[in-house]
C-alpha cells in the first residue's frame, strides 16, 4: 500500500496512490501480482475466504488463506484487509452478536498476525457502540493497522423514495469516531455517490475537514469517451479536486464488465496531472500542512538566519510595502526630505523598499533602521556599505526605547503576526510613535484580526499525540498554533475581532480587548477549536490579508492561528455557537483567554496566560 503523506516537492502532490478493490479472489497472491501489473499499488480484500468453515470456538481452526503466500513485506504493503460485512456486533440478537464479535477478534487477530497496515470495516447502520468498543480495545491494547471506516459520502437514503428515514452518514462516523475517543489511526473510506446524487457543497466541505484516507470509484461511474476510453465526469472530476490537497488514495471497484481494469488506473494518474494546480502558495508550504508551530516571540528571541531568509521570499509582502511607501512619499510636499524610520528592520528588505521608492520617485529619503537583534545588525551594517551606500543610518537598540536626534515623518514596520496583534506589534508600534511627528504616518495604518469555528480532528489529534515531556496536556490545549491547515471544514464564516489603528494617539494608550462572537452551524459538526486570521491596511487602498475572503494572492508570509478546545464539542444542525475572547497584558506579559458559552459551557482557557503569553522583555 502506498504511503501516506511522506513526499516530497510539488511532484509528489500530483502522484495518486490507487488501489483495486478484490472480493474474494481465488488466489491472492496472483490477485496482488495482476493488480501490481495494471499499476495498482494494493488491493482491498477479505483475508478469510467461503471455502473455509470458520470454527469459532475450536482454538487453531483454519480461517483463511496461509500467511505463506506472500512473504510478509507483501502482506504489510499491498493489502488492505476488508473484515467480513455480515459481521454485527449490535444486532438486536444475542447470540448474533456474541458470533459477530468472536469472528471479528479471530479477523483483527489474524489481520495483525499479517501484518496488514490497514482494515477496513463498513458501518451499515447508525448505532455501532459495540464495534467501536471491541475495536478500541484492540487499538489501546497495542495493534499497530489503520482503521478505514468504510460509508458513503451521500446515504442512499437520502435520495430513495422508499426511505422511511433519511440518514446523514456523517453522523454514523461521527459516533464512531467519538466512542473511539478520536483515535488518530481511525480515517474514512468514502464511498463516492453517482453523478446523479452528488453531496452538496457544504456536506463535501465537512467531508474535507474529516481524515479521509480513500475514495473508493465504481467502475460503473466512468464514462466512455470518443476514444473509447473510461472517463469521469465533470460533476465527478470536481469532488476529487476538492480532495487533492490531502493524500487521499482511490480505490476502484469493479462492479461492471471490464476487459481492461488498467484502464480506470491510468485515468486516475492522469486526474492527478490535470487537476493539481501547483501555485506558489501550495508550492511555499507543501509538507507544512497542519504542521504546528509555535508563534515566534521576536520582543524577547532573536530570529535565526532560515527564519529571516524565509520572510524574505515573500516579494508579494514587500512589493506591498513598497506601495504603500511609495504613496505616503508621493503625499509628503515635494520641497522636503521624508524621515522614514523603519522599526524592527530585521536583514532590511524594507529598508530595500523606502531605497526603491527614493529612486523610482528620484527623491531624496532620509532612512533609519531600528533593530534590536545584534546579529541582524551585523546584516544591515554590511548591506549599508556594499549595496546602500552608507545612506542609511544603523541604530542597534529596541525602538520602544530609542531617543532618535529627530522625529520621522513615516514609520515602516513588519511586526504583525497571524494574529495581526500576536507579535506585539500594538505595544512596538505605540512605543516607537513617541518619535513620530503629529503629523506623521504610519505603515500599517491599521489591522485586524478574525476567527471562525473550526472543525479539524487532524489538529486534534497533533496537539494530543505531540505533547512535549515537560508539558501537561492542558498546557497544550491552551496555547495557540500557527499552522497551514489543509485537513479542515471552517464551520462558519469568520467575524471581526480586535481593530488597532496606528498611531494611536489616545491617553491613556490601552491595548486590552474584549469581544463575545456567535456563529450559526447550517450543519452537524464537531467544533474543535477556532481558527484565526487578520488583515492589514498599510496605507490608503494598499492592503495585505490571509482572511480566505480576501487573500492576497501569491502572499505567503503569515499561516493562520488556530487555538484549540482541549474536549471536542458535537454542535448541531442550526445551532449558535458563542464564544468569548480576550487580550489581556500586564507589565510583562500578553497574553489571550477564550471560552464557549454554547452549546456547552467550558471553563476560562489560559487564565492569567498560565500556559501561553507573549513576553514584552
Amino acid at each position: 500500500m502506498a504511503e501516506e503523506g511522506n513526499g516530497s516537492g510539488v511532484e509528489k502532490r500530483k502522484r495518486m496512490s490507487v488501489g483495486l478493490y478484490v472480493s474474494c479472489p481465488p488466489n491472492i497472491k496472483q490477485a496482488v501480482n495482476g493488480s501490481i501489473e495494471y499499476g495498482y499499488h494494493f488491493i482491498v480484500t477479505q483475508l478469510t475466504h467461503p471455502n473455509y468453515t470458520r470454527e469459532i470456538s475450536k482454538i487453531g481452526s483454519v480461517i483463511g488463506r496461509t500467511d505463506r503466500v506472500m512473504n510478509s513485506s507483501d502482506w504489510n504493503r499491498l493489502v488492505v484487509a476488508q473484515i467480513t460485512p455480515t459481521i454485527d456486533l449490535d444486532s438486536e440478537v444475542e447470540h448474533i452478536r456474541e458470533h459477530s464479535k468472536k469472528m471479528l477478534m479471530q479477523e483483527l487477530g489474524f489481520a495483525s498476525h499479517l501484518g496488514i497496515p490497514a482494515i477496513w470495516i463498513s458501518l451499515t447502520k447508525p448505532n455501532n457502540v459495540q464495534l467501536a468498543r471491541v475495536l478500541l480495545e484492540k487499538l489501546m491494547g497495542g495493534f499497530t493497522y489503520s482503521v478505514w471506516v468504510n460509508i458513503p459520502m451521500l446515504h442512499p437514503s437520502r435520495f430513495s423514495c422508499l426511505a422511511e428515514t433519511q440518514y446523514d452518514s456523517w453522523n454514523w462516523w461521527n459516533e464512531f469516531r467519538t466512542y473511539c475517543n478520536y483515535d488518530k489511526r481511525l480515517g474514512l473510506a468514502l464511498n463516492l455517490s453517482d453523478s446523479k446524487h452528488l453531496v452538496p457543497p457544504s456536506e463535501l466541505k465537512r467531508w474535507i475537514g474529516e481524515p479521509v484516507r480513500a475514495i473508493i470509484i465504481p467502475t460503473s461511474y466512468f464514462l466512455i469517451n470518443q476514444h473509447g476510453k473510461p472517463v469521469l465526469s465533470k460533476l465527478h472530476q470536481e469532488v476529487i479536486k476538492k480532495f487533492m490537497s490531502l493524500d487521499v488514495q482511490y480505490i476502484i471497484k469493479n462492479d461492471v464488465d471490464t476487459n481492461d481494469i488498467s484502464l480506470y488506473n491510468r485515468y486516475i494518474h492522469f486526474l492527478g496531472k490535470k487537476l493539481f494546480v501547483g501555485d506558489t502558495v501550495s508550492e511555499f508550504v507543501h509538507g507544512f500542512e497542519d504542521f504546528l508551530q509555535n508563534p515566534l516571540q521576536p520582543l524577547t528571541e532573536h530570529l535565526e538566519t532560515n527564519i529571516y531568509e524565509i520572510f524574505e521570499k515573500d516579494d508579494v509582502k514587500y512589493d506591498s510595502y513598497q506601495r504603500a511607501v511609495y504613496k505616503a512619499v508621493e503625499d509628503f510636499p515635494g520641497e522636503k526630505t521624508p524621515v522614514i524610520m523603519v522599526v524592527g528592520a530585521g536583514r532590511g528588505p524594507l529598508v530595500q523598499a523606502v531605497i526603491n521608492v527614493g529612486l523610482i520617485l528620484n527623491r531624496k529619503i532620509k532612512i533609519y533602521a531600528v533593530e534590536k537583534n545584534p546579529f541582524a545588525i551585523n546584516t544591515l551594517i554590511h548591506r549599508s556599505k556594499e549595496e546602500w551606500g552608507n545612506q542609511v543610518t544603523i541604530v542597534n537598540e529596541d525602538m520602544r526605547t530609542y531617543k532618535p536626534p529627530e522625529q520621522a515623518d513615516i514609520l515602516v514596520s513588519e511586526l504583525l503576526g497571524s494574529f495581526g496583534d500576536n507579535e506585539l506589534s500594538p505595544e512596538c508600534i505605540d512605543g516607537a510613535q513617541r518619535f513620530l511627528k503629529k503629523s506623521g504616518i504610519s505603515i500599517p495604518q491599521s489591522y485586524t484580526s478574525y476567527l471562525a469555528p473550526l472543525q479539524s480532528i487532524k489538529i486534534f489529534n497533533e496537539i494530543r499525540t505531540n505533547r512535549p515531556l515537560d508539558k501537561t496536556l492542558q498546557y497544550c490545549y491552551e496555547t495557540p498554533y500557527v499552522t497551514h491547515l489543509a485537513n479542515f471544514y471552517e464551520i462558519a464564516p469568520s467575524l471581526p475581532l480586535f481593530t488597532f489603528t496606528h498611531p494611536n494617539w489616545i491617553e491613556p494608550i490601552n491595548n486590552q480587548r474584549y469581544k463575545k462572537l456567535k456563529f450559526r452551524a447550517e450543519q452537524s459538526c464537531l467544533l474543535t477549536g477556532f481558527v484565526g486570521y487578520f488583515d492589514t491596511i498599510l496605507y490608503k487602498d494598499v492592503t495585505l490579508s490571509i482572511h480566505p475572503e480576501t487573500y492576497t494572492p501569491d502572499m505567503v508570509s503569515w499561516f493562520p492561528i488556530v487555538f484549540p478546545l482541549e474536549n471536542p464539542v458535537h454542535v448541531e444542525e442550526g445551532t449558535w455557537i458563542e464564544m468569548s475572547f480576550w487580550r489581556v497584558d500586564s507589565d510583562e506579559k500578553v497574553w489571550y483567554e477564550w471560552c464557549l458559552h454554547n452549546p456547552v459551557k467550558t471553563g476560562i482557557i489560559n487564565p492569567n496566560g498560565r500556559s501561553y503569553f507573549i513576553k514584552k522583555h
